[in-house]
């Protein structure tokens, strides 16, 4: 494929959904394009109302404001669901903690349904009021984006239109509310916002940030800023869908830098895409390429394995 971008290249996802041939074809070149040379891509034109978003973060920070014992209520050792305290959580093999604090949402269901004991239960504080309708309204129209954009993918490594579907419905997906509050006078010279690692999952769709920090790694070594409209969503690729590529489409690298302006809060909202805890990652056929000796490079592994190997990496587990 002949590389058409400079830049991780911002895209319409309305092009996809509702475009025509011609329309969704250069959408799908371009998601893979930017997926396999900048990990990165911008989405606009999404179904996720501006409201919500703005109503999601608004009680974001008013969750952040709450008083420390009333947030450590909630506070679950895993990490997987829940309020993880300031400083908690580390980058893979690095040596001080990240300046941040966050809460996980993940996906719920009924008390009858079977898959009810498969993850940890959600954990839904009484204040601020509205908090657990407005982040699963989020949480259902973030996957929603997530299952289009990996059905765009689907052709460019050769698998029909449904693999990505079948393996992330019902997943392991966690939403993630991240504060990061002005960094304190005795911080650890070593400690940024979110020290340079990769995103564990398939794909992680973020709700562009309110405040910038967010930098990528491109494929020459160098770190770019990524900014857009609050309106958009940054996507980028993870871990396990490098894995199941042999690294055609390399996991990215990224970090969030401590302010050089203002030190004030910064909030993001991740939206991180898991497979069911039963899928396998295994390398697709497509992606087994002479230069690797038409091989897989990983070995095979279930995805809730390869998740407890990687929160264990990085101090949740």
């Amino acid at each position: 494929m002949t590389r058409k971008y400079s830049q991780v290249p911002e895209l319409s996802l309305k092009t996809f959904t509702n475009g025509s041939p011609e329309e969704r074809q250069e959408f799908q070149e371009a998601l893979f394009e930017g997926f396999k040379y900048f990990g990165f891509i911008i989405l606009k034109d999404h179904n996720i109302a501006p409201s919500l978003l703005t109503r999601a973060y608004e009680l974001s920070a008013d969750l952040f404001a709450l008083p420390e014992a009333e947030k450590n209520q909630f506070f679950r050792p895993d990490g997987q669901r829940g309020y993880t305290p300031f400083g908690r959580e580390h980058a893979k093999d690095a040596q001080a903690p990240d300046l941040k604090e966050f809460w996980h949402v993940g996906r719920e269901f009924d008390a009858g349904s079977p898959l009810a004991k498969t993850y940890p239960a959600n954990m839904w504080p009484e204040k601020p009021d509205g908090f657990r309708d407005t982040f699963l309204q989020l949480y259902n129209a973030l996957e929603e984006a997530g299952m289009k954009m990996l059905e765009a993918l689907a052709p460019s490594l050769d698998v029909d239109a449904e693999y990505f579907r079948r393996m992330t419905t019902d997943g392991n997906s966690i939403l993630r509310l991240l504060h990061y509050p002005p960094i304190p006078d005795d911080a650890d010279p070593r400690c940024i916002r979110a020290a340079a690692h990769e995103d564990i999952n398939l794909i992680t769709i973020l709700v562009a940030a309110n405040g910038s920090g967010l930098e990528l790694l491109d494929r020459d070594g160098n770190w770019l800023p990524v900014e857009t409209s609050p309106e958009n969503l940054v996507v980028d690729a993870g871990d396990m869908l490098a894995r199941i590529c042999n690294d055609i489409i390399p996991a990215t690298t990224h970090r969030v830098v401590n302010p050089d302006g203002p030190n004030r809060s910064r909030y993001s909202m991740p939206f991180f895409m898991h497979p069911h805890s039963n899928a396998m990652l295994t390398c697709l056929e497509s992606c087994k390429l002479p230069e690797n000796n038409n091989s897989a490079k990983y070995p095979d592994i279930t995805a809730d394995d390869f998740l407890k190997q990687r929160l264990k990496e990085i101090g949740l587990a």
